[in-house]
């Protein structure tokens, strides 16, 4: 997030380079830089004859080199934007000798989603010299919180631990379908809110009570009728509670429960640094443990191996998944 600051406000200070590759698994932040780009280079006028958006699928590297070396017309510069270029991954290292010698009046971005170029062949090295390389990572599932947090921060809202856990358990660490759900409560909401779980629930659709996120924690707390009433609730809707979602979750907290146990100092912040967690959940972990000792959680997570494998159809073709979650709960709290 610090390096797409960075780069943001090298551009708004028209600390400008000939070429923009914007690549990786993420595409949140190559769709935001590029759309940056787009908006701010060129003044509204300008774009009419200075400004072309291509797309990967339609048009060759040549074309692409073609375009970017001609002149801008009463401007000082031309941009163009390549959208979707993972298509030409074939081909693309022959844009390596036209990023030798960049048209200096052209900024051309290439948006190369969810892949990477080889960097030890000649296009990388190439445009780390001239240009900008700039690749997007995934976060990690434990990092989704914080970045929800960071992004609401400058625009005067904060969220609570357990709302924003339920939205990258309901969502997943897809930051542009996070985004877009934070962006319809920010429309809802006024400045200064903080998103509450009873707000996910009324404008998301995401269950407060009925989620991942209350089960493990009915599941660490031994609170049998709670989790057995989450169950039965993902047993009649099971296309909204796919039971590989619930036994991948699980299998985490069970993992990082039996890290847990091995860690010689259990302070609270300790905890939170070692599993990598938000310190609001460190009692959960606590709790958890005294329930499920060190030989209980290894058997909880080598079922669930068992049980992941059976979500999956394998060896139980004709069982609902409704009765396999149902008979793993029975096997965790046994």
């Amino acid at each position: 997030m610090d390096e797409v600051k960075q780069l943001v406000t090298d551009i708004k200070n028209k600390k400008l380079k000939p070429i923009y590759f914007l690549m990786g698994e993420e595409s949140y932040y190559i769709d935001k830089i590029s759309d940056f780009i787009e908006n701010t280079i060129l003044a509204e006028e300008e774009r009419g004859f200075n400004q072309m958006v291509l797309y990967g699928r339609d048009v060759t590297v040549e074309d692409i080199v073609s375009n970017a070396k001609r002149y801008p017309m009463m401007a000082e510069y031309q941009v163009v934007i390549v959208k979707e270029a993972q298509d030409l991954s074939r081909t693309i290292e022959k844009l390596a000798s036209y990023a030798e010698n960049p048209q200096p009046t052209t900024i051309l971005v290439v948006n190369y989603k969810y892949k990477k170029i080889d960097k030890r062949k000649s296009l990388y090295k190439t445009l780390k010299k001239r240009g900008i390389v700039y690749e997007s990572k995934k976060l990690y599932e434990n990092q989704v919180a914080d970045w929800i947090r960071r992004v609401l921060s400058p625009k005067n809202y904060s969220i609570s631990p357990k709302a924003a856990q339920m939205l990258v358990e309901f969502l997943g660490t897809d930051l542009s379908k996070i985004n877009n759900e934070l962006e319809k409560l920010q429309i809802i909401l006024p400045k200064g809110t903080q998103i509450s779980p009873e707000q996910i629930e009324d404008n998301i659709g995401i269950s407060k009570d009925y989620n991942n996120f209350e089960l493990r924690k009915a599941i660490g707390e031994k609170n049998r009728i709670k989790a057995y009433r989450i169950v039965n609730y993902f047993a009649e809707n099971p296309k909204d509670n796919p039971m590989v979602v619930t036994v991948s979750l699980l299998f985490n907290f069970f993992s990082q429960l039996l890290h847990f146990h091995g860690l010689n100092d259990k302070s609270p912040r300790n905890v939170a640094s070692a599993l990598k967690i938000n310190p609001y959940f460190v009692n959960e972990y606590i709790a958890a443990a005294r329930h499920y000792p060190m030989r209980k959680v290894s058997a909880v997570v080598s079922t669930l191996r068992t049980f992941d494998v059976k979500s999956k159809g394998v060896g139980a073709n004709a069982v609902p998944q409704g009765d396999l979650l149902k008979e793993l709960l029975v096997k965790i709290l046994s």
